[in-house]
């Protein structure tokens, strides 16, 4: 009883200490961008390690079902990003107030919702089997794979769902080294055990499916350990202050404006593939090939619009509007820096890269053809990184999602009209279109939110 008396006075002592200015720098953005930029990069090696690992038992059946059973990962596990990125953002904005209490009580909340989601995922995994099978259609050996893969697999989710609020909660206190360590033990490990598992002891798809989930679960105990020796320093709070259920009825109410923008973003994704289909095999292959380039440079980015959300998160958390100006200012030009270098870079080796992912000469020709869209799309869609990474850190949830469904409805409209005009250059216009009107839209909302916000 007497914790709970003092745990009020406590909060208001840290929310008072909270109005205390702090200034953005170059060295405090790029000292959370780069960690974060070389853990996001280590993902896409996890998808190449696979299919190596299963593409060496010379059966196409396999890698169709890993690529398939990944995919549906990818439209699943979408849906659960909120749990890194509405973490980061309700723990920078506590860090602003100097309100431990507040992040350690973040965390715990997002830790229920993430262990009751994740072990939802796991009772539903036969159902989940079955409709990514009905949705893939394809042949009776690669559904068989596919089955194999999404069962075993989602057995990682609830570890996997911690291990997102882990890393939110490391982003919004501005410790992204320790997200990084993290993230290289969770994807290192990954990829040992894949080879391990699936390589050398023969099992295949199902080894790489279980390297993931051996992995996950180490990461989510080392993760665990490191908290919880960090929140032994912090003051005592009650169980009702953390599990207050208004706060984490708040959290959930939320939790569609985060998803709805990233289901919209895999489904334009899913789109353009599809599109690309229809107009062949050989755009099919090339702009497989191209976007695996562009999405690349975009884990670049990303390290950015992690940057954006810690600081702007924290700025709005101290009420220290300079603050937020200068997080908004610096993130925006290193991102474009980056993006332009990235560019340069596609220019100057694409050919080098193109023929490094396919031999077929078809596709190299027709990928070298339309290389200058892929290049120009990194500076296309930097600010709709760093614009997507201020308003989540902000909070500001509600404006991401409207500008991603009108960005989307533009989209899908010029994808269409254009692919039909002028072919794949159609399609890729589209796609600039769509990268550029969702940066352009959140920047023209953010003088208003802003004004609001500090008013």
């Amino acid at each position: 009883m007497q914790s709970i008396q003092q745990e009020p006075n406590v909060a208001k002592k840290t929310s008072i200490q909270g109005s205390t200015p702090f200034r953005v720098t170059h060295r405090q953005v790029l000292a959370i961008a780069i960690p974060m930029t070389l853990a996001y990069l280590t993902t896409p090696l996890l998808g190449l390690v696979g299919t190596a690992v299963v593409g060496r038992f010379g059966d196409a059946a396999l890698v169709g079902g890993l690529a398939a059973g990944a995919a549906v990962f990818d439209i699943v596990f979408a849906a659960f990003n909120f749990l890194r990125s509405g973490t980061t953002a309700l723990v920078a904005q506590a860090f602003g107030r100097n309100d431990a209490l507040e992040e350690k009580a973040v965390f715990w909340r997002a830790l229920v919702i993430a262990a009751i989601s994740g072990l939802g995922l796991v009772l539903f995994s036969p159902l989940i089997a079955v409709v990514g099978e009905w949705f893939m259609n394809t042949e009776q050996r690669v559904t068989a794979a596919m089955d194999l893969y999404i069962r075993v697999r989602l057995i990682a989710a609830p570890a996997a769902f911690i291990n997102y609020t882990i890393l939110g909660y490391f982003l919004g206190c501005g410790n992204s080294v320790l997200g990084l360590l993290l993230q290289l033990l969770l994807n290192g490990m990954n990829v040992a055990l894949s080879i391990l598992l699936g390589l050398y002891l023969g099992w295949g798809i199902s080894g790489v499916a279980w390297g993931t989930v051996f992995s996950e679960g180490v990461a989510m105990v080392a993760g665990m350990t490191i908290l919880l020796v960090r929140f032994r320093a912090m003051p005592k709070m009650s169980r009702q202050l953390t599990f207050n259920m208004a706060a984490i009825g708040r959290m959930l109410y939320v939790s569609g404006d985060i998803v709805t923008p990233s289901c919209m973003l895999l489904g334009a994704f899913m789109l353009f593939t599809r599109q690309s289909a229809q107009l062949g095999a050989l755009t099919l292959a090339t702009n497989a090939v191209l976007m695996h380039i562009f999405l690349v440079a975009a884990y670049f980015l990303d390290g950015f619009g992690a940057a954006a959300e810690q600081l702007v998160g924290r700025a709005l958390g101290a009420r220290y509007q300079p603050a937020f100006s200068q997080a908004v200012k610096l993130t925006a030009g290193w991102g474009l820096a980056l993006a332009v270098l990235a560019s340069v870079v596609i220019f100057a080796f694409g050919e080098h890269l193109i023929g490094a992912i396919t031999k077929a000469a078809d596709v190299r020709a027709e990928a070298a053809l339309y290389l200058p869209w892929a290049a120009f799309a990194a500076p296309s869609g930097a600010l709709a990184l760093q614009m997507t990474g201020v308003f989540v850190g902000a909070t500001w949830w509600l404006d991401v999602r409207n500008m991603m469904l009108l960005s989307f409805a533009a989209f899908v409209t010029t994808l269409f009209a254009f692919g039909q005009l002028f072919g794949n250059h159609g399609l890729w216009a589209a796609f600039h279109i769509f990268q550029l009107l969702r940066g352009v839209s959140l920047l023209l909302v953010l003088r208003r939110r802003a004004g609001t916000a500090f008013a």
